[in-house]
């Protein structure tokens, strides 16, 4: 088993329950063992689409998959909560992303490991800070705090939402 970090996001329908149902999804893979789960957070959208704001939070597993078959999984996931591929930056159901999988480091035509933007995104950045943050960055050899206390200030506004009980209540 090896550590991945993901980060999750809703925009459309039932947010919260959008988040919930995509942890409960994760969790009863076989493959995918949750750890912790972060607070929601608001967040303004990032892009330059008009759309709704977000929820974001980050999760922290233990993975028994190949970091493809996890992006599959991911992408599985997505699909049965009904998630609808229009537009690039666009508003979305429910969206999780790949931010880390152990060391790996990745770059083919299905998947960058990783994350490219992660480092650079406040609302990635925050949530997983609160659950990991002393994870180091595989290619900037900085930590997640590190990295966050790096970005300027100012850029979309990140707000605590709810608490991580709010769409898992098996928050340890």
């Amino acid at each position: 088993m090896e550590p991945a970090c993901l980060s999750l996001g809703s925009n459309l329908g039932r947010r919260r329950d959008n988040l919930r149902r995509a942890l409960e999804l994760l969790d009863e893979h076989a493959g995918i063992h949750l750890r912790a789960v972060s607070p929601v957070y608001e967040t303004e959208p990032v892009g330059g689409v008009e759309q709704p704001d977000f929820l974001n939070l980050a999760a922290r597993a233990e993975v028994e998959l190949a970091p493809e078959q996890l992006l599959d999984a991911c992408l599985e996931i997505e699909d049965r909560l009904g998630r609808v591929r229009r537009q690039p930056w666009g508003p979305r159901l429910i969206d999780i992303d790949l931010l880390l999988v152990g060391d790996h480091v990745i770059a083919s035509d299905r998947l960058v490991l990783p994350h490219p933007h992660m480092h650079l995104r406040r609302f990635v950045l925050e949530p997983l800070a609160g659950i990991t943050p002393n994870t180091v960055h595989p290619r900037l050899g900085r930590t997640v705090s590190e990295l966050l206390a790096a970005l300027p200030p100012g850029g979309p506004a990140v707000r605590p939402a709810h608490p991580p009980a709010a769409v898992w209540p098996r928050v340890s």
